[in-house]
């Protein structure tokens, strides 16, 4: 700040240091253009005034942002905190930075951000999109603001997205307990309109065809959010069903670390009395009173992809850039909540 509480710029350390604007410029930018000498006598005045440079006009000159965006459905689940340290560190690697934001499974809340990234011109945006209609990002998309989906597939060639195969996901699970000899299940579901709880459910009753069963040997619990609590919560609507199914089968692991949690209180023994698996396999998971089994998601893996596709379109040469849709494969993590009942 100079001495009547005004920031310092630019034009301020120029006077103090006797020389041309354009002369601490180059200093800031491109250093070699200048003798070593006035380039110490610059950068010492710029260090005793507390001189900071203005990141967002170098960006609107420069017509470039360094700040990459990150809206994601819950930051409270640890997979978005692992698919957050992926696209971090291919944004770092890059130069740039990532904005961390949390819809909270809110439309709202999803186009509030998506407002800010606009007004703030950020590189572009990774989103696990929160408005199942798409209005959203339709709005979104008139900014001229690139974007890739996470955990979701983008529609047509809108976009670029990396996913994961929840219907291979789904059945997976679901194949592990009729192989262990399950023959009456539950699925904790999740969120009706989240395309992920939806897929999650088709590979379970794919599998359950696979088996010879119907799809009544499948018994549906909603759930309002993907947390704890609601686990809990469905963990007691499970154990008062009259025809208490003998494994469940959870649409993420907090929901089943809940489930978990409401069957060891009510005395039922994991996997003796029910066995549980649940998806995203967090670190949680395996550290559970009863190490949880899980399908995994590469989080990382997805993260770091999505912000390279994001590079590679926003990139300057990107001119004959085609939009990439990447389904990666998830992987059964058998522990011991749903030991064989052989």
């Amino acid at each position: 700040m100079t001495s009547n509480g005004r920031t310092v710029g630019i034009k301020d350390v120029a006077r103090e240091a006797g020389v041309s604007v354009g002369t601490v410029s180059n200093v800031l930018n491109q250093p070699e253009r200048v003798s070593e000498r006035t380039r110490s006598h610059v950068e010492g005045v710029i260090s005793r005034l507390g001189y900071v440079r203005s990141e967002s006009a170098r960006q609107l000159r420069a017509g470039r942002s360094r700040i990459m965006a990150l809206l994601v459905l819950d930051m409270a689940n640890p997979f978005f905190v692992d698919v957050a340290r992926g696209a971090e560190r291919t944004a770092r690697a890059a130069g740039l930075g990532v904005m961390l934001c949390n819809s909270a499974q809110s439309p709202q809340e999803e186009a509030d951000y998506l407002a800010l990234f606009a007004e703030q011109r950020v590189r572009g945006v990774l989103i696990t999109p929160a408005d199942p209609s798409g209005r959203n990002l339709a709005e979104f998309r008139r900014h001229d603001i690139p974007f890739v989906l996470v955990d979701r597939v983008a529609g047509g060639q809108e976009g670029c997205s990396v996913s994961v195969d929840d219907v291979a996901g789904g059945a997976l699970a679901i194949r592990h307990l009729t192989a262990a000899g399950h023959r009456s299940l539950a699925y904790i579901s999740g969120p009706e309109q989240l395309k992920q709880v939806q897929d999650r459910r088709e590979g379970a009753l794919a599998a359950l065809a696979e088996a010879d069963l119907p799809p009544s040997a499948l018994q549906e619990i909603p759930a309002e959010r993907l947390d704890v609590a609601a686990g809990r919560d469905a963990g007691a609507r499970l154990l008062g069903l009259a025809a208490r199914p003998t494994a469940v089968f959870c649409a993420n692991d907090l929901l089943a670390l809940g489930v978990l949690q409401a069957l060891y209180s009510a005395g039922v023994g994991v996997p003796d009395d029910m066995a549980i698996v649940g998806y995203d396999d967090i670190e949680f998971a395996a550290a559970a009173t009863v190490p949880l089994t899980s399908v995994r998601q590469p989080a990382l893996t997805m993260g770091a992809m999505a912000a390279d596709l994001l590079l590679q379109e926003t990139d300057t040469q990107a001119e004959d850039h085609e939009h990439q849709h990447v389904i990666l494969q998830p992987e059964l993590v058998v522990r011991h909540s749903s030991l064989s009942r052989r």
